[in-house]
């Protein structure tokens, strides 16, 4: 098994600050993203063969030297056949604000922004958000994509664009760094999203809830035993890339329609094509389990009929130490402020602060995979606690998921009724339970 090479903090000294107190013994300071000695598929450009047959000599080129220094997982690339690149000529808070800089200019601009042509007579509510979208998208299953939440990984493109948007330990090593993974459905007009990474076992379990097509980049092969069931619909690698001065494993963006990189000299195909080529369905099919989430039509307060805590300011600092995640109550605008790295996250592509009108956190036990930080989170189970937080209060909630496949459905502690969520964006965190008790809401 060769080593996967870790990138040093040295090249990127002028560009990279670290935040946040580990809980365990420290990463080397030296190291960014360690992703330890466990050999991951890097589909990057992903596999000799995958590029051969999209007809790029060049990245085949990048792609063999990769999958010699990294070992490529033929169960995590079996998806990336479906695509390719081929060669080719909001409002802030009270809380202190700020930009986090990109770290280099893009060379290659971000294509031109579509947006979808609605027709106001066949509008229907969206089972992700309850927000009114064409009807045209009733049964368009969605898309989740892993996104890198390293520092040098921002800033991210098109995470506002996400219905629902997960944050989980992606490791117990380098302070417990996240992952993203963005939950959307009208994926058609996706213009840039990410930089995308590597996917964790525990993504396949949460994306099936929604009988969401899984985008990312290879993985460890742990993932191997989760690429093969028969539910699991992916796609690992092959995505544009874009020239933006960064290490390659941070220049990876989904987009909808192709992508030429003029630098490169390279064509990738979009997302419409990559699942086309899959030959997955673009509906929901028989794993599709139903509906996730109940909403209310009216703007309400958990106060109006529970018990709450106050919770204008949700510190997940402490449960997430590397990123420093917290999330602020905006009282101008109703949602959610995210805040990671001492500032508030916004979009490239809007410059808007991601916000979110809905907080899930889920505690949640896990196993080590191995001593390098690999890890399954417990996600199918009952009786455990969590928070539902809207509007400034929170209740405690518990939840279950009765299988990989089912929903996890949330309830309210006090009455045992499954919770109702106001309409708008949901961010949810699978919080480790061996430092539940260390998240504070205040």
């Amino acid at each position: 098994m060769k080593k996967r090479y870790n990138f040093l903090l040295g090249l990127f000294a002028a560009t990279v600050i670290f935040s946040g107190c580990s809980q365990q013994t420290a990463v080397a300071p030296v190291e960014i993203v360690p992703e330890s000695s466990v050999v991951e598929s890097s589909v990057a450009e992903s596999s000799a063969a995958e590029s051969a047959a999209a007809g790029s000599s060049t990245a085949a080129a990048e792609a063999s030297s990769e999958a010699a220094a990294q070992g490529s997982s033929a169960a995590a690339t079996q998806s990336s056949a479906a695509g390719g690149s081929t060669t080719g000529s909001s409002t802030t808070g009270s809380t202190p604000t700020g930009n986090i800089a990109a770290t280099s200019s893009d060379i290659n601009a971000t294509p031109a922004k579509k947006t979808r042509v609605v027709d106001p007579n066949n509008l229907i509510r969206s089972e992700l958000t309850n927000e009114w979208i064409d009807g045209s998208l009733k049964n368009q299953r969605p898309v989740a994509v892993m996104v890198d939440n390293e520092l040098y990984a921002l800033p991210h493109y098109g995470v506002n664009d996400g219905d629902v948007v997960y944050e989980i330990m992606n490791s117990t090593e380098n302070n417990r760094v996240t992952r993203l993974m963005v939950v959307l459905k009208d994926w058609e007009y996706i213009n840039r999203l990410g930089s995308i990474r590597s996917v964790r076992t525990t993504n396949f379990m949460v994306a099936a809830e929604y009988n969401a097509i899984l985008c990312h980049d290879g993985g460890p092969f742990y993932i191997n035993d989760y690429t093969s069931k028969a539910y699991v619909n992916n796609l690992s690698g092959g995505f544009a890339r874009f020239s933006n001065g960064k290490a390659t494993e941070f220049t990876e963006y989904v987009t909808y329609d192709s992508y030429t990189n003029t630098q490169k000299g390279q064509t990738y195909s979009g997302l419409g094509t990559r699942i086309k080529n899959a030959k997955y369905s673009t509906e929901y099919n028989s794993y599709y389990p139903g509906k996730h989430f109940n909403f209310s039509d009216n703007e309400f307060k958990l106060s109006d009929s529970n018990s709450t805590v106050s919770a204008t300011t949700v510190d997940l600092s402490s449960v997430f130490p590397h990123n420093g995640s917290k999330l602020f109550y905006n009282a101008s605008t109703g949602t959610y402020d995210y805040y990671e790295y001492g500032e508030y996250h916004k979009d490239a592509a809007t410059g808007e602060v991601t916000t979110f009108k809905n907080v899930i956190l889920q505690s949640c036990s896990f196993y080590n995979l191995d001593a390098n930080g690999y890890l399954t989170y417990n996600v199918v189970g009952s009786g455990n606690d969590g928070y539902y937080i809207t509007n400034g209060e929170a209740i405690p909630i518990t939840w279950s998921k009765g299988s990989e496949t089912a929903l996890t459905v949330f309830k309210n502690k006090a009455t045992g009724e499954e919770i109702t969520l106001n309409t708008g964006k949901t961010y949810i965190a699978i919080v480790p339970s061996d430092t539940w008790s260390q998240l504070t809401l205040k």
